[in-house]
């Protein structure tokens, strides 16, 4: 509940109806947009860049054009960010099978017939 009132607190959420004792009603749309929200924070949207998102109930808000062209910069982002985990990913399996090669070294001297001159 504390995520609604920031949310409400930093304009994500507007025009929410209250009861005659005060508690928040939320409509439908109010519930979708709540899983909207959540979903763009999983995917790394600062509460900034959601508002960039956000469409007031009076219809005012940016336009489909804004947000599609916003949404393709986020996803060049991902896709950076992809590429670099990939490079990541890359080096740490290198690593790996630079260790395993190690080990079957260290292995081989281990067991290797110690052959005694005299």
């Amino acid at each position: 509940m504390h995520t609604l009132r920031y949310y409400e607190q930093e304009g994500l959420i507007d025009n929410i109806q209250r009861d005659i004792n005060g508690y928040r009603i939320y409509s439908a749309s109010d519930v979708v947009w709540f899983h909207v929200i959540t979903y763009f924070r999983r995917i790394g949207l600062s509460v900034n860049e959601i508002k960039q998102f956000n469409i007031p109930k009076d219809g005012s808000g940016s336009s489909a054009t804004a947000r599609r062209e916003f949404m393709e910069t986020y996803r060049e982002r991902v896709v950076e960010q992809m590429n670099e985990l990939q490079q990541s990913l890359n080096k740490i399996d290198d690593k790996i099978a630079f260790f395993r090669d190690m080990e079957k070294t260290e292995l081989q001297k281990t067991q290797s017939p110690v052959v005694e001159r005299m």
